[in-house]
């Protein structure tokens, strides 16, 4: 079962950086590890569980799955939902039409040396970003998540993701398949869009799509196609994050 988001992924061009002007933000950032697949993350966890993950890369990597959006201007790139059952919910995309490749392993090493595990299920492109990817923990998850989840901006949490998306009709279809249950319709007028949301535990999911020919969420399918556009964080005051600071990623404070 879908437990709600897991993490949002931040994709920046250098992590040092990225992590001091979230830092300015004030957010706490927890340095991460590597991957063996050349990128290395820093975290901002937060108290409902869920995290933000600013990800680079320390050597190129063209085929990996983020290495295009980051090309493209970086930012809010992929979604991750946290689930106690991979393989039943990875079946359960696939019957709803998502492509979905089968779980695979995945580690890193923490700078303590701790090597974390986890078991991946992950879209294939076209749908990427739009379908979560997928995670369980083979080692404790609280190993995973920092224990630092207290911030100076007063964040406790995420609030909602936004992604923008051609045609909602399909994708409505995949999540209530899923989730065994219908989704809310939503306008935007901020966005002249609509769309459907769902909410997975304490957190929302929201797929719009553009009502007119132009727009900020048109030109972005335009140039960044069906991906993660936007989201919220929880702290109680509605503030909207300077883009040129969180690095690209669409953020604000509600």
């Amino acid at each position: 079962m879908l437990k709600g988001i897991d993490h949002l992924v931040v994709a920046v061009p250098d992590l040092d950086v990225a992590r001091k002007s979230y830092e300015a933000l004030g957010f706490t950032v927890v340095p991460g590890g590597r991957h063996p697949v050349g990128t290395h993350n820093a975290l901002i966890a937060f108290a409902d569980g869920a995290y933000v993950e600013l990800i680079a890369f320390y050597e190129a990597n063209p085929s990996h799955k983020w290495w295009a959006p980051l090309q493209k201007g970086g930012g809010l790139v992929d979604f991750c939902m946290q689930t106690d059952d991979l393989a039943g919910d990875t079946a359960a995309f696939r019957r709803a039409g998502v492509a979905i490749d089968d779980p695979s392993p995945l580690s890193r090493v923490r700078p303590d040396g701790y090597r974390l595990a986890w078991v991946l299920s992950i879209p294939r492109a076209g749908q990427r970003g739009v379908a979560p990817f997928l995670i369980q923990d083979e080692t404790p998850r609280e190993e995973r998540i920092p224990r630092q989840t207290t911030h100076a901006n007063g964040v406790t949490g995420i609030g909602a993701v936004t992604v923008a998306v051609p045609d909602v009709a399909p994708v409505r279809t995949w999540y209530a398949d899923v989730l065994g249950r219908p989704g809310r319709d939503v306008g935007r007028q901020d966005l002249d869009a609509e769309g459907v949301a769902f909410t997975v535990g304490p957190h929302t999911l929201e797929f719009v799509t553009p009502r007119g020919a132009g727009g900020p969420l048109r030109e972005w399918l335009q140039t960044r196609g069906a991906s993660p556009y936007a989201a919220t964080l929880a702290a109680g005051r509605a503030i909207p994050l300077d883009p040129t600071k969180t690095l690209g990623a669409k953020l604000a404070l509600i």
